[in-house]
């Protein structure tokens, strides 16, 4: 699957984009502020990493509408307002807990909810787990791949609301890897970008 990585033009989208572990996993790079003028025909997917400026996705609209009426997919991570530019999309804010883990016998809330999956499979809870942005309401059909106690889902895979393919989520990989801290995140990118890259099937 060829891979478009969406660059806010941070230094953790940078980071993690040019690393070398992950580097080989993306055929280009896309300035956000460049996407809504950007030909995606060579694409098969495009990745819009974590903390982007939502302006410029609600900008480039129409076009990812078009990307995705043509089969493909769109991989949208956390705290980027994707309800606001992706169909479908609903989400509700939540008070983010950074440290839940520094209490003992601390339960992150979060449980498998599509255990056969194949993301599931191939990275296990484990990889999810840092902390979430809010929740999301997955449209009806769509497979939510881990849910909160509280409710809601933090990750979902949609292949009924358009004719491609939305993978959502209210969890932020690539500003933590980026940032050099909160491994989870460096597990999470080492089993979804092969996966996602072999065809996400």
């Amino acid at each position: 699957m060829s891979i478009a990585f969406i660059d806010g033009g941070t230094y953790y989208h940078h980071a993690t984009v040019n690393d070398p572990e992950f580097a080989r996993y993306f055929a280009a790079s896309i300035y956000a502020p460049e996407l809504a003028d950007t030909e995606l025909d060579a694409f098969d997917c495009i990745y819009v990493a974590s903390r982007q400026d939502p302006e410029y996705l609600l900008r480039a609209r129409p076009r990812l509408d078009d990307f995705l009426a043509a089969g493909k997919t769109v991989v949208a991570m956390g705290d980027n307002q994707a309800e606001d530019w992706l169909p479908g999309v609903r989400w509700r804010p939540a008070p983010v807990n950074f440290w839940w883990w520094l209490t003992p016998g601390a339960d992150s809330g979060l449980r498998v909810a599509a255990p056969e999956h194949s993301l599931v499979k191939a990275i296990g809870l484990d990889a999810f787990t840092w902390h979430r942005h809010g929740h999301l309401q997955p449209p009806a059909g769509a497979v939510s791949l881990v849910d909160a106690v509280e409710g809601g889902s933090i990750f979902y895979d949609d292949r009924v609301s358009t004719p491609g393919r939305l993978l959502v989520s209210t969890l932020d990989p690539c500003y933590h890897h980026g940032s050099y801290f909160m491994p989870a995140t460096t597990r999470f990118l080492r089993g979804f970008l092969p996966w996602l890259a072999a065809g996400a099937s």
